[in-house]
């Protein structure tokens, strides 16, 4: 596999062409600038090297990536699915995918806040952090905390999309979340941030663009950022550095691209625990946040990865495209397994500290054909797309078992020592191979999209001691979809409904008792019922969805003794959304949603909680954020958002519960000129109160409860040289 150094990396995306920092235009006013690649005008359907216009407001795009399709306008799409902007990341000083998620009802983030890694709940099923799309491609994007600087879109694609993209390695039961990175404008930009946050860490970054040769054809994008310093949680310390280049080429046929990306993190003086209850344990008062309960914790991890991708156009009617992509990743310390486990009454817990070492390789690549023709009065987009990821994992980990108490953490808790190297533990290889017809009818008033997938899931376990295969998978499966969008009373209404499968990999009976042991159940298929009506009223759009999601799970029947496992579990999550988006006046914006659920288990292991609500799946989830210009201030905007959840279970049994619970976010900017230079001061308090919360579960397979963030102040200037 490829492995770069970082300076190897560093020096390559910044070993820019001399055109690359020549002003070609004059500096324009930073509400003027413009930062994407100019919209070609054609009358065929967006494509995907186009990036769709953001929305009335700048909160949200009017369209987002729909995988091997490419990007499609929202109103055309038979599905809710939100694309999140470069302006809204800027502006709610977001510092990673969790916080751009707060924006939206139907996803809750499913890690204690300030933990190395971010896991997410979508629609009431896990998707992890290794799961991000990088342009729909899975497997390359950085993995523990996803770096924005360099993002032009986040995109959330809710319910299951293997038709789309392919099986993500965990499956993305619940949906999926893509990042578009960013190229250069044709206008040049170099913008340069510092900034502080509440307990001390000190935040920077700078954003490059310049464009060149004939017809602005040539970009360059580099992004970078350094922020070192304390945390909301007490003693904990943490850096990060990101290097990022994007160059690209945008011609009359052909649009290529390539990316390249180094990120580092790293934290000292403990780290953010998940809290696991005994099942007699009532769940008591939500703890300070604040509160370390792992002291001597330290941890790395760090990403880099190069991904190329292309594009042509033979004619207005064939276009293919192509990208492949390499990742590497490694992490040492305490990222994995900073659990107080078995908390009693009065809040004794034990623990296994794990010190690790591990590493992932990653090798992604997808090609595909699109075409666009008619037949009589039926128009057609036809795409054959084919995917590929490799993985190799490594890890391995030095335990010890410990005692402390949640409410007087031991302060010489004892840590192991990370392992010395890691071994080769797995290798996982995803392939697939689809066909998606869009049909188009009415003068694009009916729009049907049909398609099948081929999934191929092929993986191999190691023993990390003797390099023994201890266990093989390969298994297929097909997936299809079929989606409609009807405009019954114009483009301003969408009517859609979906039926969609995905993907998860089947599980392996490892019960020693079980009477058919070692056996290898096929992908699971997750399908989805969805439908819905999208409508724009001028300036102002919502979205309402109706859907049911159902989840194949292993379970054990027959005897407690001899169990014999089937794939015959379930659980099941239904649904009601409304997004909306939009400027409400020309000085107020709104952006936010209510979700309504019902999960549950519907089958389970010898019937023993049928019926029960899901764990971590509660009945409401609300988000509702505002933006005002101050009409008496030019330049002064003041921003607020309620984000609400109610109450939730811990367990299969429902003997525990965590109460609902709501915080309330607000924010400052202030946009001027410093000796004619575009200004902007940014103020953001999350948690204004400081409520005291669990925030939600870890997993849906455990009964382990999550505190939510504290209170966290961020100032920050933003300058445009």
């Amino acid at each position: 596999m490829l492995r770069m150094t970082p300076l190897a990396l560093a020096m390559s995306m910044l070993a820019l062409p001399q055109w690359a920092f020549a002003q070609t235009t004059s500096n324009q006013d930073a509400a003027t600038e413009q930062t994407l690649p100019a919209v070609k005008v054609s009358a065929a359907a967006e494509q995907s090297a186009e990036l769709p216009a953001p929305y009335a407001g700048g909160q949200v795009a009017r369209g987002a990536r729909l995988g091997a399709l490419g990007n499609q306008s929202v109103m055309d799409t038979p599905f809710n699915i939100t694309s999140y902007t470069a302006e809204l990341i800027e502006n709610q000083q977001a510092r990673s995918v969790a916080d751009v998620m707060a924006n939206d009802p139907s996803v809750r983030f499913t890690t204690s806040s300030g933990h190395a890694y971010e896991n997410f709940r979508v629609r009431g099923f896990d998707v992890n952090s290794s799961e991000l799309a990088i342009n729909g491609v899975f497997g390359l994007a950085p993995v523990g905390h996803a770096p924005l600087e360099a993002v032009e879109r986040v995109e959330v694609l809710k319910g299951p999309s293997a038709l789309f993209s392919g099986m993500p390695p965990g499956g993305g039961v619940g949906g999926v979340i893509n990042l578009v990175p960013k190229r250069a404008g044709d206008d040049p930009l170099t913008r340069v941030s510092l900034g502080y946050q509440s307990a001390g860490q000190v935040l920077s970054s700078f954003d490059v663009g310049r464009r060149g040769g004939e017809h602005n054809a040539f970009g360059a994008r580099v992004n970078g950022a350094f922020s070192n310093g304390d945390t909301e949680l007490d003693g904990q310390s943490k850096k990060r550095q990101f290097l990022s280049g994007a160059f690209d080429y945008r011609g009359d046929a052909l649009t290529a691209s390539l990316d390249a990306y180094y990120n580092k993190e790293s934290f000292s003086g403990g780290t953010p625990a998940m809290y696991w209850f005994q099942n007699s344990t009532p769940i008591p008062s939500a703890l300070d946040p604040r509160k370390n309960m792992f002291p001597g914790a330290s941890g790395e991890l760090e990403s880099k990865a190069v991904i190329a991708r292309a594009e042509y156009e033979f004619n207005p009617h064939l276009t293919a495209f192509a990208s492949a992509g390499v990742m590497n990743f490694e992490q040492t310390g305490f990222i994995n397994g900073t659990h107080a486990r078995n908390i009693a009454v009065n809040g004794n817990f034990t623990a296994a500290t794990n010190g690790t070492r591990s590493y992932t390789d990653s090798v992604a690549a997808e090609a595909g054909l699109r075409s666009r023709f008619a037949t009589g009065v039926v128009g057609h987009e036809v795409v054959l797309h084919a995917t590929g990821l490799e993985q190799e994992s490594g890890s391995a980990t030095n335990s010890v078992s410990t005692t402390s108490n949640i409410y007087n953490p031991v302060s010489s808790l004892v840590m192991p020592a990370s392992p010395a190297s890691a071994p080769k533990t797995s290798e996982t290889t995803l392939g697939s191979l689809a066909l998606v017809d869009t049909l188009s009818l009415l003068d694009d008033r009916l729009r049907i999209t049909v398609g099948l997938r081929n999934q191929n899931v092929k993986t191999t376990n190691y023993n990390a001691s003797t390099g023994a295969v201890t266990a093989k998978y390969d298994k297929s499966a097909v997936t299809p979809a079929l989606g409609v969008v009807v405009k019954p009373w114009g483009p301003s209404v969408s009517l859609y409904a979906n039926y969609v499968q995905g993907l998860s990999k089947g599980d392996t009976v490892s019960d020693t008792l079980a009477t058919n042991r070692n056996f290898v159940f096929a992908p699971y298929k997750t399908e989805q019922m969805e439908g819905g009506i999208k409508w724009e009223a001028g300036k102002f759009s919502n979205t309402l969805s109706l859907f049911e999601i159902t989840k194949p799970t292993m379970v054990a029947l027959g005897s407690a003794t001899n169990p014999t496992y089937s794939d015959d579990g379930e659980k099941r999550v239904r649904g009601l959304e409304w997004n909306t988006f939009g400027e409400l006046t020309r000085n107020l914006r709104i952006l936010g949603g209510i979700a309504y659920s019902q999960g549950v288990q519907t089958k389970t292991a010898y019937h023993r909680y049928d019926g029960n609500v899901a764990i971590g799946a509660p009945r409401w989830q609300g988000n509702l954020g505002t933006e005002w210009d101050v009409p008496m201030v030019s330049g002064l905007t003041l921003s607020g958002r309620v984000v609400t959840t109610s109450s939730q279970y811990l367990d299969a049994a429902n003997q525990q519960r965590i109460p609902g619970w709501g915080i309330v976010d607000a924010g400052a900017r202030y946009s001027t000129k410093l000796e004619g230079r575009p200004l902007v001061l940014r103020l953001t308090a999350n948690n204004l109160f400081d409520k005291r919360y669990w925030s939600g579960s870890f997993s849906d397979s455990y009964s382990m409860a999550t505190l939510g963030a504290p209170r966290t102040i961020t100032a920050s200037a933003t300058m445009d040289f």
